[in-house]
């Protein structure tokens, strides 16, 4: 109960961090502390994120936020502080977007990232167009739709802040990575670990929006495992997923629970279905009784279906039947 209380409260805060100020009380002419105000919401957004996932209290959230900025760049302002509305508009509205991905509600989430992009391109923000794309990727495999998850990390590439932040290229790469896995490309997709790799090493730390706080070695590694297990490098998956669990901070818990699976589908991928199984339980410990995003039940779903394939009647497969129903439908 006192966790479900302060996940709603962390919400409600998110919320009134980024409403909108009431008419009467609005500036004359808009500036940098508006600008200061709707950007300290964007934090708070990523603090609940990493806590739990998309979620519709998140979502409620970003949109609220998205608003107050678009309307202020109908107020008095400079052509430079309304381009950094629309562009913190777009950053909002890619919030949404996301929270709509970790729900697998993948329709929704596109019809976000069509309004993002085009924020973003009112606001000339190349970053977050990078961020638009690096979701459509996402988007995209988990539609199985490889060719346009490879297109959309293409695209993630050619955007300018790629050229001046080796940190974004280094995502690019990444995405770009999964999507050659995923399409069977053993040669394309290592090549492109490795350029994520060679970018990653040449970026220094420097003011960037705070969603990207979210990916630095311990993401790459965890992307890695993806990567090495779709192209049938178990060992090399598995062995990936225990780095990036070693070095996900505990803050970003969700990631470290998505990483749990992953090791426990490498795992499985090998044949330890009961080390798998071990792996597998330790998701629930993890995210500590909070619900489950759809996108986590979904790769939980993938390691159950493998599992019964793998070692049908088995008693860690029925070990964790029972755990699974036990703890899916925790509220």
């Amino acid at each position: 109960m006192l966790r479900r209380t302060f996940i709603t409260s962390s919400a409600a805060v998110a919320v009134a961090a980024v409403a909108p100020l009431p008419a009467a009380a609005a500036p004359k002419r808009i500036g940098a502390t508006d600008v200061t105000r709707l950007e300290s919401g964007l934090g708070r957004l990523t603090e609940i994120d990493d806590r739990q996932g998309g979620h519709g209290a998140l979502e409620r959230a970003a949109l609220s936020g998205a608003a107050a900025a678009l309307a202020l760049t109908r107020e008095n302002a400079s052509a430079r502080t309304r381009a950094r509305l629309f562009a913190i508009a777009s950053d909002y509205t890619c919030w949404a977007a996301w929270s709509s991905i970790d729900a697998r509600r993948l329709d929704q989430a596109e019809t976000y990232l069509d309004r993002a992009l085009s924020l973003a391109g009112l606001g000339s923000d190349t970053t977050a167009a990078l961020r638009v794309w690096n979701f459509r990727s996402m988007v995209a495999y988990q539609r199985s739709d490889g060719a346009t998850a490879l297109a959309a990390a293409h695209a993630a590439q050619a955007a300018t802040i790629t050229r001046r932040d080796p940190l974004f290229a280094s995502l690019a790469h990444a995405r770009t990575a999964v999507a050659h896995s995923h399409a069977g490309d053993r040669q394309a997709a290592l090549r492109s670990v490795g350029r994520a790799e060679d970018a990653l090493g040449r970026a220094r730390k420097v003011h960037r929006p705070s969603w990207a706080d979210f990916y630095g070695r311990a993401e790459l590694v965890a992307l890695t495992a993806i990567v090495q297990d779709n192209v049938g490098m178990g060992a090399e998956a598995e062995a990936s997923s225990h780095r990036a669990l070693a070095q996900i901070p505990a803050r970003f818990r969700r990631n470290r629970a998505l990483a749990t699976a992953r090791l426990a589908l490498a795992q499985l991928h090998q044949g330890e279905a009961e080390l798998a199984c071990s792996s597998a339980a330790d998701v629930f410990t993890v995210m500590d009784g909070d619900p489950l995003p759809a996108r986590m039940r979904t790769l939980l779903g993938d390691f159950h279906r493998d599992l019964l394939t793998a070692a049908p009647g088995s008693a860690a497969a029925n070990d964790w039947t029972d755990n699974l129903r036990a703890n899916w439908s925790r509220p």
